[in-house]
């Protein structure tokens, strides 16, 4: 059944009295680097004093690893500002980095000796630092040290405050404005599930991994050299079934659901206060140090794994679920990207105005639940394109039928000819346009994706991914070197490190409580 809701909702969009409406969106980017030795190894130091607090600092924090670091930029109105603060940070982090560590230019870890030679991240003594730090001790014993260590860049995505209110009169909605918006990131939402595979496809650099990842375990992949192992069709093996997954999905049966923000609340409800018997066994407090926060399907809501996560601003100890419930979503957060590997930054320009153009493809298109047969199609296309993504034969699955990728993706950015002129439009640009055409050259082409690139200049060099990735990781330490900190940005920076410092020093004065009680009662929290 054709969907009408696109070129409907994209004709009033477009008319003289509606343009400009999505002026003012705002973006905000995440992304992971990890700190590697000279020699390519996982650096064992402990993350850099002159950082910061990576409990507090704004800009500059951890992940799951002392190793991981993790760049983060306020939501702001203009891409390139956005781009401008993550150069400006990674510029300020190579500027402190001690030992000539550098950060990893891809998104698979380098050469990893095993589970123990990962440290986790450390927030200091204060009961919020102390459960972060045990929450990814938790993660570690569920899915593996190694799991955690694969770096990615997130997404993060606003409308404009003005834009919803005039688009719920455009819909003819006469509901509470805040319902509306969370109807409608909802829906959003489905679709990037839906059509999300394009995003491997499109921007996926992780074709080929370091065989010290795998630990000698059996997988599908084949043997690129005597140290790598890769697919040959693959475009994000990050977002493969060697990634990061929940693995008691299938034993549980629970899988969050996206219908609406109450029925997507309760399913992860379900999760983090549901005993899960394998998780039992590990135990919690076991002599005398927390090994998870505790032993249910989900420690806590950030453990669901997913391509996009509805997100709003949480308190100090507040829950996510609760923030969502209480005050809706903010903002959208995509998690399915690539660190990108033949850029510095991680990301590029084109990538974000491509984003940008199919995440409000994404809210203007129709969006009906999803039901049992579609999350089915929904798991086997984004594993099929992760996996075979470039493969001219690969079908994926739609509605109970078979349709080539090639086929869908030319349909899906057809579809976002008309959004991308707008926002040209709105900004005086063509830059939506062009970033489209760019994407159309890789569906027409798979050899101009960024995996099939990776594949290519390492045959060509006769290297390994090691070698590539190191020798990306050097060119980009240059580039970083290369740049020189205004005074007054630099100053900024060190305002920040020490005003971090100050503010993790005031949280660990103020507790008033031991450890089990804090967590006893952030566990209890109820709306």
């Amino acid at each position: 059944m054709p969907d009408h809701s696109l070129p409907r909702r994209l004709g009033q969009l477009t008319a003289k009295a509606q343009r400009g409406l999505l002026a003012g969106a705002r973006i905000g980017l995440e992304k992971e680097s990890l700190r590697v030795r000279p020699d390519g190894k996982l650096a064992q130091t402990p993350h850099p004093r002159a950082l910061g607090s990576p409990l507090t600092h704004p800009l500059i924090t951890t992940d799951y690893s002392e190793a991981l670091a993790e760049f983060i930029t306020p939501p702001l109105a203009d891409a390139a500002e956005v781009l401008a603060t993550l150069r400006d940070v990674q510029s300020f982090v190579y500027g402190e980095l001690e030992n000539d560590e550098l950060l990893w230019a891809t998104s698979m870890p380098c050469v990893v000796a095993g589970e123990g030679s990962i440290p986790i991240a450390q927030y200091g003594p204060s009961n919020i630092g102390q459960m972060k730090t045990v929450y990814r001790r938790g993660l570690g014993h569920r899915y593996g040290r190694l799991m955690q260590v694969i770096a990615g860049v997130h997404f993060n995505y606003s409308l404009p405050d003005a834009f919803w209110p005039a688009f719920q009169q455009l819909e003819g909605d006469t509901r509470p404005l805040r319902d509306f918006i969370d109807d409608r990131y909802f829906g959003l939402i489905r679709n990037l599930q839906r059509f999300g595979w394009l995003v491997p496809y499109l921007f996926g650099a992780s074709p080929a991994v370091c065989k010290s990842f795998l630990s000698g375990q059996p997988t599908q992949l084949e043997e690129f050299d005597r140290y790598t192992a890769y697919q040959p069709w693959a475009t994000s093996l990050r977002m493969g079934d060697i990634g990061y997954q929940n693995n008691q999905e299938a034993e549980t049966g629970i899988k969050a659901c996206y219908d609406n923000l109450d029925r997507y609340v309760d399913t992860l409800t379900c999760a983090i206060t549901t005993p899960c018997a394998a998780y039992e066994r590990i135990g919690v407090f076991v002599n005398g140090r927390w090994e998870q926060l505790n032993a249910n399907i989900l420690q806590i809501e950030n453990e669901y794994y997913s391509t996009i996560r509805p997100k709003q601003i949480t308190g100090a100890t507040e829950k996510p679920t609760h923030a969502l419930k209480r005050r809706g979503v903010q903002y959208v957060e995509l998690r399915s990207l690539d660190v990108n590997a033949f850029d510095p930054l991680g990301i590029s320009m084109p990538q974000m105005r491509f984003l940008e153009a199919f995440l409000v493809y994404c809210l203007l298109a129709g969006s009906p639940p999803i039901d049992a047969r579609e999350r089915r199609e929904i798991d086997f296309n984004e594993l099929a394109a992760a996996h075979r993504g470039r493969d001219p034969q690969l079908h994926l699955q739609r509605r109970g039928s078979k349709i080539k990728l090639s086929q869908w993706a030319s349909e899906i950015l057809d579809g976002m000819e008309g959004i991308c002129e707008l926002l040209d439009d709105t900004h005086a640009s063509d830059v939506y346009r062009r970033s489209l055409a760019v994407q159309r050259g890789k569906v027409q082409d798979p050899e101009l994706t960024p995996s099939a690139r990776m594949l290519a200049e390492m045959r060509a060099n006769g290297e390994g991914f090691f070698h590539f990735a190191m020798r990306m990781s050097q060119q980009h330490r240059d580039h970083f070197r290369s740049l020189r900190l205004s005074p007054e940005r630099r100053a900024e920076f060190v305002r920040l490190t020490e005003q971090s410092r100050q503010q993790q020093r005031a949280i660990e004065a103020a507790d008033d409580k031991p450890f089990g009680e804090f967590l006893r009662k952030y566990m209890a929290q109820t709306l």
